[in-house]
């Protein structure tokens, strides 16, 4: 039989076309992740959400990502665990706050004065090796370590005004562990709670204030207009937060949507940055709820000094803690040789 082309056209291209759908109409399910973040409901609109959405997005249908915040799934304390064995497959958190049992978790979060401006995080990962000392260390328990970003820096915002280091004696804060481990030698007396139980507990007189943020989580959070005093000075220039996954989870994944949540988190580190600069300088500059208040010049001097002792003993701990101690030591060193703006 002949085919002509107006046969061809009225019955070859329907064979055709339906042939070039069987693929749709077999693809499978898209691949589904829960993320779980360190930050409460409002705070992760801005510092994991556009990430997620961007990633969603992209992925086409393949993979969708669902984002849960703050305690919703498990506590922040037990984020590590439920990672690790599955009940989640990543998590936005530093090591510090989701209890990693590991030889680097004391330098999650804000580890004192190690950093001063957020693109330090970003150059000891990416230029001075810690990068590769993360996904070591992750690899031994079964996570695979994403990438590592700066957050904001850490600074006292206080029901009470700060105007001195006798000011912070006896005063109960919501902090991290190893920064309630660093201030508890001024009297300052660290206290755990759920990140949605903060604004609350400052109001019932749990708490006397935070060292947890800088002043743009303040306003974000709401805590601005329940503890009202911003301290200038902070104990740590910038936080350092990570993106994790489970790893059996992360192979099992095609490397071309690895690679997609590869760029989308390093995109979210990028968006961070500029988000917490631009707002560090205007909430100073423009906020309403808050009044700032510094600490003399020598009184700093006494928690800088502190500092520097503070690595010495954690660095005495391990052979690794002593060997990312040194390169935190000769990346500040050379920051400092360089000068401005580098440091001042």
């Amino acid at each position: 039989m002949t085919t002509t082309r107006r046969t061809f056209l009225t019955t070859g291209a329907v064979g055709v076309a339906a042939g070039l759908a069987t693929p749709a109409l077999a693809q499978s399910a898209p691949i589904k992740w829960r993320l779980q973040t360190y930050a409460g409901t409002v705070l992760a609109e801005q510092v994991v959400k556009p990430a997620i959405d961007a990633f969603n997005t992209i992925a086409n249908g393949q993979m969708e990502i669902e984002l849960y915040t703050s305690d919703q799934l498990v506590p922040t304390g037990e984020l590590f665990r439920a990672m690790q064995n599955g009940t989640i497959d990543a998590v936005q958190s530093d090591d510090d706050s989701m209890a990693s049992p590991t030889e680097v978790t004391v330098f999650g979060g804000y580890f004192p004065l190690a950093l001063r401006y957020s693109l330090d995080v970003p150059a000891l990962f990416n230029e001075w090796g810690l990068d590769q000392i993360w996904k070591e260390e992750y690899a031994k328990v079964g996570i695979k370590h994403i990438s590592a970003g700066s957050w904001d820096p850490c600074n006292f915002n206080m029901k009470e005004p700060v105007k001195s280091l006798a000011d912070l004696s006896g005063k109960r804060v919501f902090t991290f562990p190893t920064a309630g481990r660093f201030l508890a030698q001024f009297g300052v007396i660290p206290v755990t709670l759920p990140w949605e139980d903060v604004e609350v507990a400052l109001q019932t007189g749990e708490l006397d204030g935070l060292a947890w943020s800088g002043i743009t989580e303040d306003y974000t959070a709401g805590w601005s207009k329940v503890a009202p005093y911003f301290l200038t000075n902070n104990i740590s220039g910038a936080w350092i937060g990570h993106f994790f996954a489970n790893m059996e989870r992360w192979n099992a994944l095609p490397p071309h949507l690895q690679q997609l949540m590869q760029t989308c988190f390093d995109q979210s580190h990028y968006r961070r940055q500029w988000w917490y600069w631009a707002g560090e300088a205007k909430l100073r500059v423009e906020g309403a709820d808050m009044t700032l208040t510094s600490l003399p010049p020598e009184d700093y001097a006494k928690i800088e000094e502190a500092a520097h002792k503070f690595w010495d003993e954690i660095a005495t701990e391990s052979p690794l803690k002593a060997k990312v101690v040194e390169i935190i030591k000769k990346y500040n060193d050379t920051m400092v040789k360089a000068g401005v703006p580098y440091r001042y």
